[in-house]
């Protein structure tokens, strides 16, 4: 019963330090963090904004499909 479920941590052999995690370059983070803080703001302006002046869509369809999400994140609505 004394093992551990954890693999061993072996250190580097370079430097003896033990490094268990690889940065990640910018390169590779910055377009997925573009795609996701866009699609943020676009549900944001969705269930906080679409209805009345600033309406996209004429009618009250994308109002009655995020009127729940509109009350529970706060936004009044009528």
């Amino acid at each position: 019963m004394a093992e551990s479920i954890a693999p061993p941590v072996v250190p580097s052999a370079a430097t003896g330090a033990i490094n268990p995690v690889t940065p990640l370059p910018l390169r590779a983070v910055l377009p997925w963090a573009v795609f996701v803080g866009t699609l943020m703001l676009v549900l944001l302006y969705f269930v906080g904004a679409e209805q009345g002046a600033t309406s996209v869509f004429s009618g009250a369809e994308v109002h009655e499909w995020v009127h729940d999400g509109r009350h529970l994140l706060g936004f009044p609505c009528h």
